[in-house]
């Protein structure tokens, strides 16, 4: 639970689990703990992400994939600092899929809170070994012996013994019981909280092979994967034939597929002997399709039908609270508003691939993928083909982006099935129209709001009909509805559970797109429409936006309900980032000119706080500069990594904004007409904000995620930052749609 950490509960998570059966990352013991080793051990191995040679250097594991948000240098920092080895001694690699590592995905913002109080005990497990290993070399208590810089030092002496000289030892000793083991006090702290550089920042500023389209072995082939442009469609028939005869390649085929949207899809392969040559083929490929049911999406009729849905009530009621009706009846002012955002791309700088290598005499499978789900791909594959995990090994690729697109692992079974007809390595590589046209998009909605204002300017009702977007699947023998990642709104979201008076409705499209994890599903846009429409409210109730969030937030410490992904949601902790914002940001003490405003947002999601304020210019003629944004989150009682936080919170600030201003897919004849990005735009750097002030409050709560609670609060705080300076209010996203100018 979301629960502050006193001292006596860090003592415990310090000196608990170790040795009793607890100390584990998902799996046994077994799995974590080295077995006792000899005296003429070359290196010490005290658990499956710890080694240290007879140099003193240490190696270790970094389990989760690295996607850009840091994971690879921040989680080996928490083992790190335990252990007390200086940063320049310490070497990373990536560790590929193992159950003996535990959960291994990367999404949510879970890689630090799942791990972060697990590290440190493997981390301060082995430093408790090799105090132990020192302390009998010298024949001395182990109370007068402490670790520091990767050396033991005997305190009443001054000797000093290293790493490297205690691995003989060490290797040899059991691991310590529950009450051996201490955490590091916080303050105490070395490593943690300071600037560290990413470990792989050198190799890719210099261009080094680290992706998985990178990805080189002997004798390998390259594939494309063509599939039909109305999703849901396959295909009928292909020039085979004429491509097989193109130079360079080696085959053509079609792959059946199925009928999951986010598993293999039927398509036609293509394989040849260099990325380039498949490309060409491609371009030559002419192929009869059977669109079926998607060919008659457009977004033009979602629209409408969103339009038509607006005044019937919804096909499911999420909360229902109080008498909504007699408060409007009531209500001194009344506000309508509808708010509308389309299906948008991950965009992530690597295209999808996925490299296979299928070895027909074992039935054994390789793949080498740039994913956030290792544990996912492998499971697809096996539900797939029939090829059973254990002869399924994954290599954890770094992935250029993700953003959650790669938590689908449709780019991988499509690579497994190809590796299955050609006896070869294969690297299947996605054109960048396949990424953008192909892609788990990111659901668009429509909301169709009401509010009712009393005379003292108090939110007295709240009207929300939700219209989303979802797919047929089959579930426990039956056909439902499944709205898309995201796409699905909580009873619990704010306002909602603050408020007496309250209707949430929902009502589904049906439709053949595919739609997946966005970066903060679900909230990278009801934040902005929730907090949008409550600036309208504050404003015609004539209250101050922060003080009209106060006293919707009230004074409760902790609001009953299930919360964003099952944390219940402290209220405290949200005042207390929307008040240093305030302050923070100069709230009410600036004068703006015409054409300048400041504007406010919140969230919570993944399990952080965070509070926004804007501040814009906006010329007569209607252009847009965001001249500062200040964001004050609480994300617990540790910044890992400074460096890494700051990168997180400025790229989120600028990926928010960049969603807000520009990209949209627009949906005719079941085909996403954008291609590229000539076509879908996406922030360029001088529209970045001037500048990005950023301030972390360290509370007693545990540490959690950064790479996604940030980017909510953005869209909306400017938005309202924009109706400060010019009077208009942006209900359509992107922002490219509404006219700024004025006079």
């Amino acid at each position: 639970m979301n629960a502050p950490l006193s001292p006596s509960r860090r003592r415990f998570l310090g000196t608990s689990a170790v040795g009793t059966g607890a100390l584990v990352i998902g799996m046994s013991p077994a799995g974590v703990l080295a077995a006792p080793g000899t005296a003429s051990a070359t290196a010490f191995t005290p658990n499956v992400f710890i080694t240290i040679d007879r140099k003193g250097i240490v190696t270790l594991v970094s389990k989760q994939p690295e996607i850009g948000q840091g994971i690879k240098t921040s989680l080996p920092m928490v083992i790190a600092e335990e252990l007390e080895i200086d940063w320049k001694d310490v070497r990373i690699v990536q560790g590929d899929l193992n159950p003996a590592y535990g959960s291994q995905g990367a999404g949510g913002s879970t890689s630090t809170p799942t791990n972060y109080e697990n590290f440190h005990r493997l981390g301060a497990t082995a430093r408790t070994v090799l105090v132990q290993a020192a302390a009998q070399t010298w024949k001395v208590p182990v109370a007068e012996c402490s670790a520091a810089h990767g050396a033991v030092v005997h305190g009443p002496t001054k000797r000093k013994l290293g790493y490297g000289a205690l691995v003989p030892l060490a290797a040899t000793l059991p691991v310590p019981d529950a009450a051996q083991v201490q955490l590091k006090d916080p303050a105490s702290y070395k490593l943690l909280g300071t600037r560290i550089g990413g470990v792989d920042n050198a190799a890719i500023v210099s261009g080094k092979p680290l992706f998985g389209i990178d990805i080189q072995l002997p004798g390998m082939l390259y594939a494309v994967y063509a599939k039909c442009p109305v999703f849901g469609g396959k295909p009928v028939s292909a020039n085979l034939d004429a491509i097989k005869a193109m130079p360079g390649v080696k085959d053509a085929f079609i792959i059946e597929g199925t009928e999951n949207l986010n598993g293999l899809r039927p398509g036609v392969a293509i394989v040849a002997t260099s990325t380039w040559a498949a490309f060409k083929a491609r371009r030559a490929l002419e192929v009869k399709w059977d669109e079926g049911m998607g060919a008659g999406h457009s977004w033009a009729d979602f629209a409408a039908q969103a339009a038509a849905a607006a005044g019937k009530p919804g096909t499911t009621t999420l909360r229902k609270d109080g008498d909504v009706a007699a408060a409007f009846a009531g209500a001194a002012k009344r506000v309508e508003a509808s708010y509308v955002y389309p299906f948008i791309s991950h965009a992530s700088m690597e295209p999808q691939n996925c490299t296979a290598w299928f070895k027909p005499a074992d039935g054994t499978l390789e793949l080498w993928a740039p994913t956030q789900n290792p544990g996912a791909g492998q499971a697809l594959v096996t539900t797939t083909f029939g090829i059973p995990k254990e002869k399924i090994t994954l290599y954890i690729i770094r992935s250029g982006g993700g953003f959650g697109r790669r938590l689908s692992s449709d780019f991988i079974v499509e690579a497994a099935a190809i590796a299955q007809k050609v006896n070869a390595p294969v690297k299947l590589t996605w054109t960048r129209e396949d990424d953008l046209q192909h892609d788990h998009f990111r659901p668009g909605g429509f909301h169709h709001l009401r509010g009712g204002i009393d005379a003292n300017g108090k939110l007295v009702g709240w009207h929300n009909h939700f219209v989303t977007f979802a797919n047929r699947v089959e579930r426990e023998g039956k056909s439902i509805l499944q709205p898309g990642s995201g796409g699905s709104l909580s009873g619990d979201e704010f306002p909602g559970r603050w408020l007496t008076n309250c209707l949430l409705e929902q009502t589904a499209l049906e439709c053949r797109i595919p739609m997946g994890p966005w970066r903060a599903p679900g909230s990278s846009v009801f934040s902005w429409v929730f907090h949008s429409f409550i600036d309208e409210l504050a404003h015609a109730g004539g209250r101050d936006p922060i003080a009209f969030r106060l006293e919707l937030l009230g004074d409760k410490d902790i609001m009953p309900g299930s919360g964003e992904r099952g944390q219940p949601y402290s209220v405290s902790r949200m005042r207390n980032v929307l008040k240093e914002v305030a302050e923070k940001s100069g709230w009410g003490k600036k004068k703006f000119a015409k054409g300048q405003g400041a504007g406010v947002a919140f969230h919570f999601s993944h399990r952080g706080y965070v509070a926004e304020v804007a501040e814009v210019t906006v010329s007569k003629e209607g252009q847009l500069r965001v001249d500062r944004v200040v964001v004050v989150t609480d994300i617990g009682a540790q910044i890992v990594n400074l460096s890494g936080a700051e990168n997180q919170v400025q790229g989120s600030v600028i990926d928010g904004l960049s969603t807000l201003m520009h990209p949209e897919l627009n949906i005719e004849g079941g085909r996403v007409v954008q291609s590229n990005f000539h076509d879908y735009n996406l922030l360029r750097m001088p529209d970045t904000p001037a500048k990005i002030d950023i301030h972390f409050l360290k509370t007693d709560y545990p540490v959690t995620g950064l790479g996604e609670p940030v980017l909510p609060p953005l869209a909306p705080a400017v938005c309202n930052a924009i109706f400060a300076a010019t009077g208009k209010r942006v209900r359509e996203l992107p922002l490219s749609k509404t006219d700024l100018s004025w006079s």
